[in-house]
């Protein structure tokens, strides 16, 4: 016979403990400040709990801080496995309950790191990133240097095309137009006044000799070569003289400004930048009808800004956004600014006047620092230039 009231079951949690860790073979003694090898693949450690009623119902489990979150139920197992642990630092809890299902809560704790190889290390990551900016920079540096070497070959092409193409329209067109007019000029003033064929031929004289003049600005425009300094003061000298090129004896109301210190200037950029302004004025001084027009002429750090404004009757939207049937300043102005690289802005309005702003980076525009070139990814943004026409 049993009495089944006599019957305790065992309140007893089993006491734990953890017996050695074993890491790629090798074992350690569990204890503080634990470290294990760089590059620990396999990682095994034993633990136990104590139990003289029923030790092998003791049942175990376990978590790894800074692994694994969850417990894990290992049974009856006196053994957890952990394999590819990235370095750093965690801790290993196992608890344990007894035969009647009591759990030591407290349970055992193993504190361990395991060590970092040295291109795991945050300093190896730095000095990488480190070289690979290096690299980068010099491949980076070393492009620019080709873009500069070929920017300055079709300076010099472009240059002698356009002094060989002035040359021929002086020789030939040019002076055949001269011959003409000369030839009717004399036939004009062979004609009495009171001839009705004289006002005809005096307006054909007046547009001949308007042909002409035109005809030499564009002549002295191609052949004006880029000066020796390219700087700022001949750029400002340069844009200075549009008037009196442009036929203006008097140009109330213009002015020119130079803001930064003098930077030299590309040939070939300086070409174009002052193509580009020189077409801004003429589009001011024909058509603007403005009483005041300036040039402001920025040099910075980063970029070299040229803005033109007046005070005109603006430009109609139409106009600015597909340009006018026959005229090709605003177009050509904008592709000249996209093949440097650069970047031009067209505000205007009706009545309220008209602003041209070009902006040229510093890597293109200037001699004393790499050209950035003309495409690529290596092309870079001006915080604050972006504005919508």
């Amino acid at each position: 016979m049993i009495d089944t009231g006599k019957i305790t079951g065992n309140r007893i949690p089993p006491p734990v403990q953890i017996l050695r860790a074993v890491a790629d073979r090798k074992g350690y003694e569990p204890g503080p400040g634990l470290r294990l090898s760089p590059l620990t693949r396999d990682l095994e450690i034993d633990y136990t709990a104590l139990s003289l009623s029923m030790p092998e119902k003791v049942r175990f489990r376990y978590r790894l801080e800074g692994a694994q979150g969850d417990w894990q139920d290992a049974g009856t197992r006196r053994e957890a496995f952990f394999t590819n642990l990235k370095p750093g630092d965690y801790r290993f809890r196992v608890v344990a309950a007894n035969n009647d299902g009591v759990w030591n809560q407290q349970g055992a704790t193993l504190d361990f790191a395991i060590l970092p190889a040295f291109y795991q290390t945050r300093a190896f990551l730095l000095l990488s990133l480190a070289a690979l900016a290096l690299l980068a920079w010099t491949a980076y540096r070393w492009r620019l240097r080709q873009v500069a070497e070929r920017l300055d070959l079709q300076f010099q092409e472009r240059l002698a095309e356009r002094t060989r193409i002035a040359q021929d329209l002086h020789d030939t067109l040019l002076q055949g137009v001269l011959s003409a007019s000369m030839q009717l000029h004399v036939a004009v003033d062979g004609i009495p006044s009171d001839a009705p064929e004289k006002p005809l031929l005096s307006r054909a004289l007046q547009l001949l000799a308007q042909v002409i003049e035109e005809g030499r600005n564009a002549v002295r425009g191609l052949r004006a070569p880029a000066p020796q300094s390219s700087g700022a003061d001949d750029l400002a000298q340069s844009l200075a003289n549009a008037p009196r090129e442009l036929g203006l004896n008097e140009a109330a109301g213009f002015r020119v400004s130079v803001e930064g210190p003098s930077r030299p200037l590309r040939p070939l950029i300086r070409d174009e930048v002052y193509r580009i302004s020189r077409e801004a004025l003429v589009n001011a001084f024909h058509h603007a009808e403005a009483s005041e027009i300036e040039v402001e002429i920025e040099f910075t750090a980063r970029a070299l800004r040229v803005l033109i404004r007046d005070d005109g009757r603006g430009i109609d939207p139409e106009v600015l956004r597909s340009g006018r049937e026959g005229h090709w300043g605003l177009s050509g102005m904008r592709e000249r600014a996209e093949k440097m690289g650069a970047r031009l802005k067209v505000w205007s309005r009706e009545r309220t006047g008209t602003e041209v702003e070009l902006l040229v980076l510093g890597e293109i525009a200037f001699q004393d620092q790499p050209s950035a070139g003309l495409r690529g990814w290596w092309r870079r943004r001006v915080p604050g230039i972006e504005r919508d026409e």
